[in-house]
């Protein structure tokens, strides 16, 4: 590997899977930015069944199919993908390592794989443009300042940002123990830099007997389906959903428009005991049915992951805390070999199962609840 990802950073032996990347960026990460990265929201019962749910899972293999022309290539929202990973989300990437999102867009431009940039980034909008090689989405949280929201819009435009991700299952934050009881707060020089300038709504704290929340300005500014509809008309850019678990929702969705639908429960850091992303997605799929592509997040952990989703009817997944554990390890390199391990335990799955295409890879590769 050289050229952007220069100086090369040596990989320790053990690291042979994307899970054993958790413990080496813990100890390059201070407590309380730990905290925040790897929690969830109250009993973090969400975030566990996400991974819980692709255990439940198992795969049916089949033999003697013929592999000679096998690619996991796909046409998304009029861009070509060598593979379904996309990087997720994921705000204030600098708590992990200095370059944050610059190195993380290296990595993806390296894997020739999409990433969405988060609202909160710590680096600018168009400086992250600057070094990306491959197609970036904008990841936009509705602002209780619609002005501002409209204007950051342009800038992801005038960036060239070929998709808006909407994130609407987080009107307010969880209950976000694990970070409380670590003191978590933004060190100095890190900050949401792309809401520079933004009205702030003004703060609340209710005194005794008083609402806590429902009194609060952030309930009253909260996005609604109008401003859903508000953006479609304000930009030609596709439009993609996150944080859709609802069947209902799926289809008033794509009433209202939307180009796509990711289903998510913001890996468990908002509303906790809800259910787990794998478990919502055939639900999702089925009321969609093929009008927009679907994607996921939340779990993902092994090649194998992304082919049960796949299977479900995900058309690609993306993937948060382990391309962040493979930032705070190693930089661009980490993230690059985080993707790399994935894909290859993605292909590997692919051949055992008898699925030479993306297209291949069907309901039926999964062993059926009740066998035939």
């Amino acid at each position: 590997m050289s050229g952007p990802l220069a100086p090369l950073v040596r990989i320790p032996p053990d690291i042979v899977c994307v899970v054993d990347y958790e413990a080496y960026a813990r100890e390059r990460m201070t407590p309380s930015a730990w905290a925040y990265l790897s929690g969830g929201a109250a009993d973090e019962r969400t975030l566990a069944d996400n991974l819980a749910a692709f255990t439940r899972l198992r795969l049916l293999p089949r033999v003697l199919q013929d592999l000679t022309s096998a690619h996991t290539r796909l046409e998304l929202l009029g861009h070509s993908y060598e593979h379904p990973l996309f990087i997720a989300p994921v705000a204030y990437q600098r708590l992990a390592h200095p370059d944050g999102e610059r190195a993380m867009a290296l990595a993806a431009a390296a894997m020739r794989a999409g990433m969405v940039l988060s609202t909160q980034s710590s680096t600018a909008v168009e400086e992250v443009a600057g070094h990306a090689g491959a197609p970036l989405w904008f990841q936009l949280y509705i602002q209780p300042d619609r002005a501002f929201t409209r204007e950051l819009v342009r800038r992801v435009e005038s960036a060239g940002f070929k998709a808006l991700v909407v994130t609407v299952d987080a009107p307010v934050n969880g209950a976000r123990n694990r970070e409380q009881r670590a003191g978590f707060a933004l060190p100095e020089g890190i900050r949401a830099v792309n809401l520079d300038g933004m009205q702030q709504p003004s703060s609340h704290t209710a005194a005794a007997g008083e609402s806590p929340l429902f009194a609060s300005p952030l309930v009253g500014s909260a996005a609604r389906w109008d401003d859903l509809a508000s953006l479609r008309a304000e930009t030609a850019l596709p439009i993609l959903l996150k944080g859709v678990l609802s069947p209902a929702d799926a289809r008033r969705a794509i009433d209202f428009g939307v180009d796509g639908l990711i289903v998510s429960n913001h890996g468990g850091r908002t509303l906790d005991t809800t259910v787990a992303t794998l478990d919502a997605l055939p639900g999702v799929v089925q009321a969609v049915a093929g009008r927009v592509p679907v994607l996921m997040d939340g779990g993902i952990r092994r090649g194998t992951d992304v082919f049960k989703a796949l299977a479900l009817g995900a058309r690609a997944v993306l993937v948060g805390r382990p391309c962040m554990w493979g930032l705070a390890a190693a930089g661009a390199v980490g993230v690059v070999h985080v993707l790399h391990l994935l894909r290859a335990e993605l292909e590997m799955a692919m051949a055992l199962g008898g699925c030479a295409t993306l297209a291949d890879i069907k309901p039926a590769a999964l062993w059926p609840t009740t066998p035939a």
